[in-house]
């Protein structure tokens, strides 16, 4: 069974086609500045030189029709005709607290993405216009949506409540929810795997999504029971861009003094906040490596922050499930930044935390990084969002 998978942005499309009989990838792609000028597409099949179509692209389904034509192509593609793709899996932001588990798309599901259009209001829309131009030039193939919510719907509400007025709640659904829950969700099963266990029971997993965007999940018996994004992906960790946890108080105090609006001071804590907003130097961990190692005095404040953020939620997570199993690594800085990693890991042996400084020095594979005494076992696993999606798809 070959499987399509898609991840549309408002101007953009990531794509992989991938065989379920032995989930290998088979090609993926990109296209870029959808409804703008410079559209192009960007093929690469597995073993072969990246294939590139600069042609205008009005809509989404513009860029998806060029996708299928690339699929099928005689030089490049790796269908011999549409009838191989036996079904798309598409991934969607936010399914807010209706959808637990990927789902078969049908007008039900696409009228509940709609309304979470206030809760995604940057990537459900777009999402949605990559699943309705996949069905108008797709009619008989089956549609998947699989949500990053999703995993994250099994905390408790003692998890998942703010103390605000209840009416809130009840009225507007306002309520942590969570994101990156596939790629957790596939960190989980991975995690398990590798310490023995094909369903998680009776295992404490952390795991610690770290790049431009970043968050932790508190992962017990293969389920989440708490998680460090919110009602956005605001709230967590420092991230790129992102401040991550603030005082709420200081989101007004700011705006009057700036002169802000709140769309204003929104546009500030997202795009010009976290690492970006504290060294000024990038959002781009490895270029505020540089600087600090430069003796940037702003960008190694940056990273010590970065840390001192991960080391606390992972204080807060053993805390709430009762101890932790193991402590997973994953995304671009976690699976990168041997650096960092081994920072967050620095004196936490209370915790039975004991990294192996050789075993760490690794990227991007899996791996065992702590030494043969620790108590908790620290883990390196390259998160595969597509595959997640994939496997989900064709279940």
């Amino acid at each position: 069974m070959k499987v399509l998978v898609i991840n549309c942005g408002s101007s953009s499309l990531k794509y992989q086609v991938l065989n379920m009989e032995d989930e290998s990838l088979l090609c993926k792609g990109l296209v870029e500045k959808i409804g703008i000028d410079g559209s192009m597409l960007t093929h690469s099949k597995v073993g072969a030189d990246k294939f590139v179509v600069e042609q205008p692209m009005k809509d989404h389904t513009d860029a998806i029709q060029l996708v299928l034509d690339a699929l099928v192509d005689k030089d490049h593609g790796v269908l011999a005709s549409m009838d191989e793709l036996q079904a798309v899996g598409h991934r969607v932001l936010h399914g807010g607290d209706k959808f637990t588990a990927s789902i078969v798309v049908d007008e039900k599901v696409k009228e509940t993405i709609r309304e979470c259009f206030p809760l995604g209001p940057l990537h459900n829309p777009a999402n949605l216009m990559g699943i309705e131009a996949c069905e108008k030039l797709m009619p008989h193939t089956p549609q998947v949506a699989v949500f990053d919510t999703a995993f994250h719907q099994t905390m408790p509400a003692k998890s998942f409540m703010y103390a605000l007025p209840y009416e809130y709640y009840e009225k507007h659904s306002v309520r942590k929810y969570g994101f990156h829950g596939t790629y957790h969700r596939y960190i989980a099963q991975t995690a398990a795997k590798m310490l023995g266990s094909e369903t998680g029971e009776g295992l404490k997993i952390i795991s610690c999504h770290l790049g431009n965007g970043a968050s932790l999940a508190a992962i017990k018996d293969g389920k989440v029971y708490d998680t460090s994004m919110g009602l956005t992906p605001l709230e967590g960790l420092i991230m790129g861009t992102r401040c991550g946890d603030i005082d709420p108080a200081a989101v007004p105090f700011i705006a009057e003094k700036e002169g802000l609006t709140m769309k204003e001071m929104d546009t500030v804590m997202n795009k010009k906040s976290g690492i970006l907003g504290i060294s000024g130097v990038s959002s781009d961990f490895r270029d505020v490596e540089a600087a600090a190692d430069a003796g940037n005095e702003r960008a190694q404040l940056a990273l010590d922050m970065f840390v001192q953020r991960v080391k606390h939620y992972i204080g807060a997570y053993a805390a709430e499930m009762g101890g932790v199993d193991a402590i997973v690594f994953t995304a671009g800085l976690g699976e990168n930044g041997k650096t960092t990693r081994a920072a967050i890991c620095k004196d936490m042996e209370f915790l039975g935390i004991k990294m192996c400084d050789k075993c760490n020095d690794v990227r991007g594979k899996e791996a065992f990084l702590n030494t043969a005494d620790s108590k908790v076992k620290l883990l390196l696993i390259p998160t595969n969002e597509e595959l997640m999606i994939a496997r989900d798809t064709l279940e």
